[in-house]
């Protein structure tokens, strides 16, 4: 059997997924997740497929060439540099990824924490460009997108647990874009004032 790609259709990641609108907001929440409500809270309160649009990973980090004149610099010994950073966001929205999938999917299995620090501290970044990990990220926020749009609006509101904090799947679609958010705002803060 053959596979055959309709070439009428865009093939590019990068694409908009048009399977489920996403129309729920955040605040159709009936509450926030504790610990979690501090990244949903930095995302405006707009259906998630625009939230996904607004606050793509080109538009959360902006300012890549600064990010770039940084290179290696910290603002405090054992801080994490700015190719750290993007790869923990990467990281993250991976784990918050596959915590949608197995919550969406009825998996009542509680799912770990996981360690950052002993994430970042085994990888791989000596070798890596900020626009490699650009890359990696915007694929990877197309696969994210292309998998809340296949969500039902039940299973967006459907809840696991995670950390030991019971989160809905929906709060996890606005977490991981929070999340980048929050540290973006920490390189503006404590990172661009080194280059003076």
């Amino acid at each position: 059997m053959a596979f055959i790609i309709d070439k009428s259709k865009p093939v590019s990641p990068f694409q908009s997924t048009k399977t489920v609108p996403m129309t729920n907001k955040w605040t159709d929440l009936p509450e926030l997740p504790a610990f979690f409500d501090r990244y949903i809270l930095k995302v405006d309160d707009l259906p998630l497929s625009v939230a996904f649009e607004q606050y793509s990973p080109t538009d959360i980090m902006a300012d890549l060439d600064k990010m770039d004149k940084l290179g290696d610099q910290v603002y405090a010994p054992g801080k994490w540099t700015i190719k750290d950073i993007l790869q923990h966001i990467i990281d993250t929205e991976r784990i918050m990824s596959y915590r949608a999938l197995c919550f969406a999917r009825n998996d009542k299995t509680e799912l770990p924490g996981f360690a950052e620090n002993n994430y970042a501290d085994n990888t791989n970044l000596y070798h890596r460009t900020l626009e490699e990990l650009m890359e990696e990220w915007q694929l990877l926020r197309a696969s994210t997108r292309a998998l809340f749009a296949g969500f039902s609006d039940d299973m967006l509101l459907r809840k696991g647990t995670a950390s030991n904090i019971e989160i809905p799947v929906l709060a996890l679609g606005f977490m991981l874009i929070g999340h980048a958010v929050h540290h973006y705002h920490v390189i503006e803060e404590r990172y661009f004032p080194i280059l003076g």
